[in-house]
């Protein structure tokens, strides 16, 4: 139950102070975000895809709250595309967005949203990969889902996230699976009310295996955001009775988070690709990793008491 009460502590700026001021914290943090410009992560994107996994960026940074700071969030976007192009990873680096981060929340959103991620979903697909939009709280899907569709008559391969706990995705799973586009299911880590989401573990990954079976029989391509054995070993089960092969399919674990899982997955011929965020405004993003799985927490308590 200490989910809901961190995802809270997120949103707290007395709580932001508090962490960001502890001397532990940025040693703990760097376990989930690896750096804070693109020169410090582009070491760990040639290291990750020299060892066989794909990637996905995240430049962290939600709190936007002027028209200045969405187009600066735009322009770090393709700053990134930029190097990767340098480095010629294109086809192994694919970006994630939020859509807050480029003005969904501000006066005229929707509109200001679409038109600064649509030259990052441009500039990505003159590089060889594209982009996937991230599920954030429900308010803001139908948005989310509106620009998802817009994009794609012109880049049909941009994704979308969708999320198990919400009520709502299993009909939004069926449309999208019958549309040929790259779907990423998670569980779901934002404070939910119980009017739209499970809030039970058991509801929710059953709900994941459901949704995973539409996506699987379907007729895009599943990206399977976990770190569950167990679901891991149910999205193989349901991909070989869909009768996809190791290419039609792939995982996505948080980079910090089973890296032995990562790679194994990957020897064994899956296509792994490992969430790996960057940034200055990392605050948010790393306190939803602590709220999504107890041993987060744990190593967060755990390396504050021995450093203290």
């Amino acid at each position: 139950m200490l989910g809901p009460v961190i995802l809270a502590a997120s949103r707290s700026d007395r709580m932001r102070r508090l962490i960001s001021a502890a001397p532990v914290t940025k040693q703990v943090v760097d376990r989930f975000i690896p750096g804070e410009t693109v020169d410090d992560i582009v070491p760990i994107v040639e290291e990750l895809t020299a060892s066989g996994l794909e990637l996905t960026m995240d430049v962290v940074g939600e709190d936007i709250t002027t028209p200045e700071q969405a187009a600066a969030a735009r322009d770090a976007y393709l700053a990134l595309i930029d190097r990767l192009a340098e480095l010629e990873l294109g086809e192994r680096v694919e970006m994630s967005v939020k859509l807050s981060m480029f003005g969904q929340a501000l006066d005229g959103g929707h509109e200001l949203a679409l038109a600064n991620v649509r030259p990052v979903v441009e500039a990505a697909a003159a590089i060889g990969t594209t982009v996937t939009l991230d599920a954030e709280d429900h308010t803001t899907l139908d948005s989310m889902f509106a620009i998802h569709e817009e994009l794609r008559k012109d880049f049909p391969q941009t994704g979308c996230v969708i999320q198990a706990y919400l009520f709502r995705t299993e009909a939004d799973a069926r449309r999208l699976a019958a549309s040929g586009s790259r779907v990423r299911l998670v569980k779901g880590a934002y404070k939910e009310p119980a009017e739209v989401a499970y809030q039970q573990k058991h509801e929710i990954d059953k709900a994941y295996v459901r949704i995973l079976r539409t996506l699987m029989e379907g007729e895009g391509y599943p990206m399977i955001g976990s770190h569950d054995p167990r679901l891991i070993s149910i999205a193989q089960e349901l991909a070989r009775k869909a009768g996809r092969k190791l290419d039609e399919y792939e995982f996505q674990m948080l980079y910090g988070i089973r890296g032995d899982e990562h790679l194994r997955l990957a020897a064994e011929g899956h296509r792994m690709r490992v969430y790996t965020a960057y940034g200055t405004d990392w605050y948010g993003y790393f306190m939803r990793r602590l709220a999504e799985k107890p041993a987060n927490l744990r190593f967060f308590v755990r390396s504050m008491i021995s450093k203290g």
